[in-house]
């Protein structure tokens, strides 16, 4: 059951990066080609360099390439039907939201699945969440996502951080799952609402050369 769960929860997160890169293209007046591009990397991206850097191989859409094809089938259906959303940048945030933390949750779990200890599980958690929407952002030339005020890594770390505790405290791995993800949603959706943030390095005037210690 629980293979299921978490095959179900990769898909839901796949789709809904997929419809993040679209929408993206569809700010960008791209073409259906480059909406499938970008649908493309955003939704796969993540889990490929989790994949290649646990040595998993195939990785995910080699092994089964009915992730591209869906990929691709959201995209095009995002071309033809992004004019109807009224504040494209709004869902964007939302979608991007729900996939950072299903991805966190997903990412980590498999690394766990695979034998990775705790720090690495956590690690990939966060590659998986977070390399995605870095593509789409390079790719459509938009200032990347995670460089925003708003918590957005964090998220993803509090994520896989949850999914490593409850794997090591023995709760159900169902539990874990959903928690995990329940935690990065509620932190990157408070983010988006409420401007939540980290507090920021702020420069200061430096010492005198002639006070300074060497």
């Amino acid at each position: 059951m629980f293979e299921s769960t978490v095959t179900f929860l990769d898909w839901l997160g796949i789709v809904v990066f997929s419809l993040t890169g679209a929408l993206v293209a569809s700010r960008k007046q791209m073409d259906v080609v480059g909406f499938v591009l970008l649908g493309t990397v955003t939704g796969i991206g993540g889990g490929t360099l989790r994949d290649l850097l646990l040595d998993i191989h195939p990785v995910l859409w080699i092994e089964q390439p009915l992730y591209v094809v869906v990929c691709a089938l959201v995209s095009t259906i995002a071309f033809f039907t992004a004019h109807l959303v009224h504040s494209r940048y709004q869902l964007i945030l939302w979608l991007d939201a729900a996939g950072l933390a299903l991805f966190a949750a997903t990412g980590a779990e498999r690394a766990i699945g695979v034998g990775a200890g705790p720090v690495v599980a956590v690690i990939m958690g966060m590659i998986t969440a977070c390399f995605g929407g870095i593509i789409r952002d390079t790719l459509s030339q938009e200032r990347s996502i995670i460089f925003s005020y708003e918590i957005y890594v964090t998220a993803a770390l509090a994520a896989a951080i949850t999914l490593v505790c409850a794997n090591a405290l023995g709760i159900d791995r169902q539990v874990g799952v959903s928690a995990a993800f329940g935690v990065g949603f509620a932190l990157r959706g408070g983010a988006i609402m409420f401007g939540w943030s980290l507090p920021r390095y702020r420069s200061r005037q430096g010492r005198a050369h002639e006070n300074a210690v060497c």
